[in-house]
């Protein structure tokens, strides 16, 4: 199951047993009429900002009788008793405790009158409950009413005024204020109970949703044909704000009138559910604002759904064809309640579910490419588990099932997701899976060495994206997001840019939308960083995002002037090595176990430069962006995000080594090639290949490891081919364990003398002094005459030699030795510090007749 149920609270296990307890001691009857009574009747009526559940039952005597449940000391506690035979519609308390607001439906004779008899009535009572005292009638209207106490802070502390919401059937808002006094010490009363001030907030609206972690009271009137969307927040100081209003652009039909978590409605049967239209809204704390509405339909073909993208300015529009639903959860009486679409918050998703029918996980932090939401089918059998009944979803990733009393932690399954992504055939199912499990990093168990497992393994699964560099970037992204949430604004969610491959059984449309109007200013918390969204929205043509384009240039034209003998200022290169210091620091003491692999041991001066120019760059365009940030964060965050992703390539090649069994000696060269060798030659090759596509740095030590290995598997000919292409870089560590560790077989001499004239002038320098050959010899006698004669100028000479000085009677030669011999007496200093010891003239004359002997054959 894609989502991961742990149960919360349960009203059988967590009030039941106490009620029977406290009914024994009483002595209320025998406990078989009680169990009965009780069971029946009890359920949850709602659920406070600070966590606390209320509920309601009928005892013995048929009493209506409220409790609270208090989820921080896990006990009961009885609220207050109506002698009287009432169905109760809605309940709160205050955060002290000292007030209760209530609403009922009255019964007569003939059982509970609904909204349609005449002369039905509602009864909202006001009812002082510490001490038990005095009562008194809000409202008596044939309509239904809904109260909500607000909770400015999620405390508990003594407030001088409370504040009740009073929503009526009658499609208006109103709110009381409610003056608390203590007389007799502890004993709380409602001063000037018969005349309570209020306010009407809203008229004419036919949908609202309350919002009980944040205090927000969203609703949607109905203007000249036109809906229009609001938002009241309501603050801790008692005063409230119209914080934006929006015209939506659907047609509600079928909506009359519905309220969302204000408590759960009685009179609502499941069928009367099922043809409703479902709309909520979803917020998070990263500024995202979403209303998920499906209209009703009486299709079985298709089912239809909206997701408003409010914060981003553009709305979807999902058309699902639903798969073959479960037996489980469609035999019988519960059949009916499959048909409605449900829509659960789970902070950086929204799960939209048919039980039995299909389960989609829409991406709603980054929404731009679907590819990036999970779809799932009933034939996955992956509903099942959501229980079949309606689902309210509340903050903090809860879900409240209304007719078990159950109330649900709900997150993404993370087991589930790893055995799909191993199961997955299409890209699409992969790309999200892969997003999906990843935004769980931050979450205790997370499975990050079996993602990396199963990415070494399928590297060459995945057309229609890299999906090395597709891990990379988001592995990396999601590692500092939780730090600051502007990061989703600032740096690369995805490799992907664009997604046009079709997505089995579902389709969708994308239509712009006007962003919210905001009514405040001087915006702080949630209100600020919704206002920064749309701000981005509207005025940032490109994106922010971070990319290497900078970085790309300014490494080439350091690589490129090094060779020429060009230098930039000391200092800089100097800031940019020390920054890639910086770096490797970070990722030692991300290395708390040894490793097979030797990384970071090699000096890899490129990798080096590339790694501290993308430290300054990506520190430079975050500090352009965040303001208010602290600069020694920000380099924090830069450098925690450059090692993370340094060590995710180190530990997909870690997990290959390992997988393989790999031997420390496949580092020398004068071992045999395995099958091993070439499984994990080939992943590096994908993972420099999607590395230099991003410009993104490797681990010191990486081109050696990979040149190493592909001398181990490679023929000459295409070994020569992946070097003149730049696949494999010849570095002084590999061309060095080359020189040493083959020996000078006619095979081995081809393959080193191939290397040799392949490499840069100052490497090659070097490395043929390892090489013990006459071809060496000849190398390095070029160079040192090459050098000798760089500045040289003919001047008159005696043209006497002296030939008993030469061991071989050959003018051309001798004459040219001692041409030699006069130009490094000259520049005896200069010889001597470049260090070349035992390369002079007499050195040049051996190994030219060497050279010239094993031309002749001699």
């Amino acid at each position: 199951m894609a989502l991961r149920l742990v149960t919360h609270f349960d009203v059988l296990e967590d009030v039941l047993p106490s009620l029977l307890t406290q009914a024994a001691t009483t002595d209320e009857g025998d406990r078989a009429g009680v169990l009965e009574t009780t069971y029946g009747s009890l359920r949850v009526l709602n659920i406070e900002r600070n966590g606390n559940i209320i509920y309601t039952y009928k005892d013995n005597k048929g009493n209506a009788v409220f409790g609270l449940y208090d989820c921080q000391t896990r006990q009961n506690e009885h609220l207050y008793t109506f002698e009287k035979d009432m169905q109760a519609v809605s309940c709160s308390v205050n955060s002290e405790r000292t007030v209760l607001a209530a609403s009922f439906i009255q019964y007569t004779t003939e059982g509970v009158k609904n909204d349609l008899q005449p002369g039905s009535k509602c009864l909202t009572l006001l009812v002082e409950i510490h001490p038990v005292n005095n009562v008194k009638v809000l409202k008596a209207v044939d309509s239904c009413v809904w109260v909500q106490f607000l909770y400015p802070q999620a405390e508990s502390h003594l407030l001088p005024q409370n504040h009740l919401l009073l929503i009526s059937e009658e499609k208006y808002i109103e709110r009381f204020h409610i003056q608390i006094t203590r007389e007799d010490g502890d004993r709380v009363v409602i001063r000037n109970s018969s005349h309570l001030p209020r306010d009407r907030l809203a008229e004419d609206f036919v949908w609202a949703q309350w919002d009980l972690s944040e205090q927000r009271l969203y609703y949607i009137e109905l203007k000249e044909s036109r809906s229009i969307l609001k938002c009241i927040q309501f603050r801790a100081d008692e005063s409230f704000n119209l914080m934006f209003e929006m015209p939506l652009d659907i047609t509600l039909t079928g909506l009359r009138f519905k309220l969302v978590n204000f408590g759960y409605d009685y009179r609502q049967d499941r069928e009367k559910l099922c043809n409703q239209p479902s709309l909520c809204i979803f917020t998070n704390h990263t500024g995202s604002l979403c209303m998920c509405y499906s209209p009703k339909s009486d299709s079985r073909e298709e089912i239809t759904y909206s997701v408003f993208y409010l914060h981003k300015g553009y709305r979807k529009i999902f058309t699902a064809a639903p798969g073959s639903a479960d037996s489980q959860v469609t035999n019988g009486a519960d059949s009916q309640v499959t048909d409605g679409i449900a829509f659960l918050n789970l902070g950086y998703f929204v799960a939209v579910y048919s039980p039995g029918h299909f389960l989609h996980l829409l991406n709603i932090q980054h929404p731009d490419l679907v590819c990036h939401s999970l779809f799932l089918t009933g034939n996955n059998k992956i509903a099942a588990v959501l229980p079949p009944s309606p689902l309210q979803s509340l903050p903090g990733s809860l879900v409240l099932d209304c007719y078990s009393g159950k109330v649900y932690r709900v997150t993404l399954d993370q087991s589930y997701l790893l055995r799909f992504l191993w199961n997955a055939h299409l890209d699409c199912e992969r790309m999200a899976a892969l997003h999906c499990i990843l935004s769980c990093s931050q979450d205790p168990g997370f499975p990050e060495e079996q993602i990396i497992q199963w990415i070494s393994e399928h590297v060459s699964a995945c057309h229609s994206f890299d999906l090395i560099q597709e891990f990379l970037i988001a592995s990396s992204y999601w590692s500092v997001y939780a730090e600051l949430d502007d990061m989703g604004m600032l740096l690369q969610y995805s490799s992907v840019l664009t997604w046009n491959t079709e997505i089995p059984g579902i389709k969708f449309t994308t239509e712009e939308l006007p962003l919210p109007l905001m009514k405040v200013y001087g915006l702080k918390g949630y209100w600020a960083k919704l206002n920064s969204n749309l701000e981005y929205i509207k005025y940032t043509k490109p994106h922010l995002h971070y990319h290497n384009s900078v970085v790309r240039r300014e490494w080439h034209n350091l690589i490129s002037e090094e060779r020429t003998g060009k230098r930039r200022s000391t200092m800089y290169v100097r800031n940019i090595l020390e920054n890639a210091m910086k770096v490797i620091a970070s990722m030692e003491t991300r290395t708390l176990e040894p490793r097979l692999i030797p990384f970071l041991q090699e000096e890899d001066r490129h990798q080096r430069l590339l790694m501290g120019l993308m430290v300054s760059e990506l520190r430079d365009h975050l500090l352009r962006h965040l303001q208010g940030v602290e600069k020694k964060k920000i380099e924090q965050m830069v450098l925690d995000y450059i090692s993370k992703l340094l060590d995710l390539i180190w530990c997909l090649l870690e997990t290959s080594w390992r997988k393989h069994s790999m031997h420390p000696l496949v580092l020398h060269l004068n071992s045999h090639c395995s099958a091993a060798d070439f499984e994990v030659f080939h992943l590096m090759t994908r993972i420099l290949d999607a590395a230099s596509s991003l410009c993104l740095p490797l681990p010191p030590g990486f081109h050696s490891l990979h040149t190493i290995l592909g001398v181990h598997c490679l023929p000459l000919y295409s070994l020569l081919h992946y070097i003149d292409n730049g696949v494999l870089l010849l570095t002084e560590t590999a061309v060095t364990r080359l020189m040493k560790d083959l020996d000078n077989s006619e095979k081995n001499e081809q393959l080193k003398f191939s290397i040799i004239v392949r490499l840069p002038p100052l490497i090659g320098q070097k490395v043929c002094r390892l090489w013990d050959h006459p071809m060496s010899s000849n190398i390095i006698s070029r160079n040192h005459v090459a050098r000798l004669l760089k500045n040289y100028r003919k001047e008159p000479r005696n043209s006497m030699i002296d030939k008993s000085s030469f061991p071989v009677e050959f003018l051309p030669l001798n004459y040219f030795i001692e041409i030699l011999m006069g130009l490094e007496s000259s520049n005896q200093a200069l010889y001597g510090f470049e260090g070349h010891d035992n390369v002079d003239a007499e050195f040049v004359e051996e190994a030219a007749l060497k050279h010239t002997t094993m031309l002749l054959g001699l």
